[in-house]
């Protein structure tokens, strides 16, 4: 698509739309390792443009059409990158979902998406088979053989691996603000929704988030490819012609010999991650890599010593699905829990309840403007509600509290939302609930956050009892293990008679995240009771 708009904001397609890009990126340096995998095997530019063309023709062979939207459930690796950027050479809408996601979180995605056709591992087709599946049809399966789900026609991964790529014509040019990706937030008043993000949000989000790095730097992309901590990396090294490094996932006692076999100099770190390693015992190979750069969220006491004693320099940022990185730090920031600045081209506010501006060092909700259209997120799928919420009076409202100091630095005081942050997972209080009061037992439920002795968030949940129910909290977490994600499974389980309520019978959850873990709550952990992610993929 040549360029016909004269706004200077808005960058040409071949810098910030994926298949021209890519296609640009394939004739510049060919022989440029663009990604390393986990296993060592290594594509350049021109393989990477070569897989997608292939898998663009086997999804269009499908029925694909550019503007479809397509579900994606793969751990990282070679097939989630090809099956995202052959839906987008073909103008399809990329859609990933969160390899935890089973039950009733599972078939609200499937249905809100739209999508007839999933692309799977073969040990998450079997998911599938318990929920209802709206237009879900077609399933590519890859990984190994597909278990037959009645009412959805597999697909071998050979249906993604033509011997020959086709011309991909497409009925119009994919212009900057078309649909990338719907990527899905969790639910904090309701079900997850579903972010409309154009090529221009995910392009201005990673070249903001990484203003500090080119096309000489290695990423290592260690967060999943189904969160936009995973594509947005991504992205940034697609429009600033460097290279990545996929792993599976973050993993502390690895994490340096990974770094160091994949000549990484840049990462981001989230949550526990930088306090893991920074108490990890030290020796002689904590300056043995090429690491010279990470994004540290949050910006914490452990800042400086991982600086120092690992030799690279930190930055802090504050994003979410739904922006584009509107505030960001410069090198080396020694505010303690700083999130940064507005970055050029946002305009950001802190407002009380009625969008008016609250003073500095006052507490108020972040609210964000972009001077670049298509910059931030266009909407929630099929939720116009929430749209209109989120976008009042023409500012994206981010649901965060925050406060600005006398430097002009702004820092994240709390979710005014309630939502709840364990280990590097967003974690919806209104999905746990639901599912704990699926059991017979439970009369109603709130989760909530209490603190955890690592960082972040611990799932509490407390629960009213039916009439002459009892109930084993270990027997509720049993119950709950099948039903839901890993790391939404409560850590800590409080009985009680009654759940505190408003005159007008809304739970005061403040209440239950004031007192915290009190004496008569059951510890899950203390109980021996550990849970851990599945390794999906991914040989023993």
């Amino acid at each position: 698509m040549p360029k016909t708009w004269t706004d200077p904001r808005v960058p040409a397609p071949e810098d910030c739309v994926l298949r021209p890009l890519l296609e640009r990126r394939a004739a510049e340096t060919p022989d440029k390792v663009f990604i390393r995998f986990a296993d060592g095997v290594e594509w350049t530019y021109r393989q990477t443009l070569d897989v997608a063309r292939r898998t663009a023709t086997g999804l269009r062979a499908l029925g694909v059409r550019q503007g479809e939207h397509v579900l994606s459930w793969l751990p990282n690796g070679p097939d989630a990158i090809g099956v995202w950027f052959g839906l987008n050479l073909l103008g399809a809408v990329y859609v990933p979902i969160n390899l935890a996601y089973r039950g009733r979180l599972l078939e609200h995605v499937v249905e809100n998406s739209d999508a007839g056709l999933i692309v799977c591992h073969a040990e998450l087709l079997p998911r599938l088979a318990d929920i209802n599946r709206a237009k879900l049809r077609h399933a590519v399966v890859l990984g190994g053989a597909a278990t037959p789900v009645t009412g959805i026609e597999t697909h071998p991964a050979s249906a993604l691996a033509p011997p020959v790529a086709d011309p991909l014509d497409l009925e119009r040019p994919i212009a900057p603000w078309d649909t990338q990706t719907i990527i899905y937030t969790s639910g904090t008043t309701g079900p997850s929704k579903g972010v409309l993000s154009s090529y221009l949000q995910l392009y201005t989000m990673g070249t903001s988030s990484f203003h500090f790095i080119g096309a000489d730097d290695r990423y290592m992309v260690n967060l999943p490819l189904f969160h936009v901590g995973g594509t947005a990396p991504v992205y940034t090294m697609l429009a600033k012609g460097g290279s990545l490094a996929i792993v599976d996932a973050f993993d502390t006692a690895s994490f340096w010999r990974v770094i160091r076999e994949t000549r990484t100099t840049t990462v981001v770190l989230l949550g526990v991650m930088a306090p893991f390693l920074v108490k990890q015992p030290p020796g002689p190979q904590d300056r043995d890599h090429d690491l010279r750069t990470a994004i540290m969220v949050p910006l914490s006491e452990d800042t400086a010593a991982f600086s120092q004693r690992f030799g690279c320099d930190i930055y802090t940022v504050f994003n979410m699905t739904e922006v584009s990185a509107p505030l960001v730090s410069g090198r080396n920031p020694t505010a303690l829990g700083s999130a940064g600045r507005p970055r050029e081209g946002v305009e950001v506010r802190i407002v009380d309840a009625n969008d008016c501006e609250v003073a500095p060092g006052e507490i108020g909700e972040l609210i964000v403007r972009t001077d670049r259209p298509w910059a931030m997120n266009h909407g929630y799928y099929k939720n116009p509600e929430a749209t209109a919420r989120a976008w009042r009076n023409g500012w994206f409202h981010t649901g965060d509290a925050f406060r600005i100091d006398s430097n002009g630095d702004y820092f994240f005081v709390d979710r005014m939302k309630d939502a709840i942050r364990r280990r590097g997972e967003n974690i919806s209080s209104f999905e746990v609930e639901t599912e704990v009061c699926a059991h017979p037992a439970v009369k109603e439920a709130a989760a909530v956050a209490v603190p955890s002795e690592l960082s972040e968030d611990e799932v509490l949940v407390a629960v009213s009892l039916a009439e002459g129910a009892t109930l084993d909290p270990a027997e509720l977490i049993r119950f709950l293990i099948p039903r839901m994600a890993h790391f939404m499974v409560p850590r800590y389980v409080r009985i009680v008679p009654e759940l505190p309520k408003t005159p007008t019978q809304k739970v005061q959850k403040h209440l239950l995240r004031s007192a915290g873990v009190t004496a008569d709550t059951w510890d899950r952990e203390a109980a021996g009771i550990r849970i851990r992610r599945e390794k999906i993929g991914r040989v023993a």
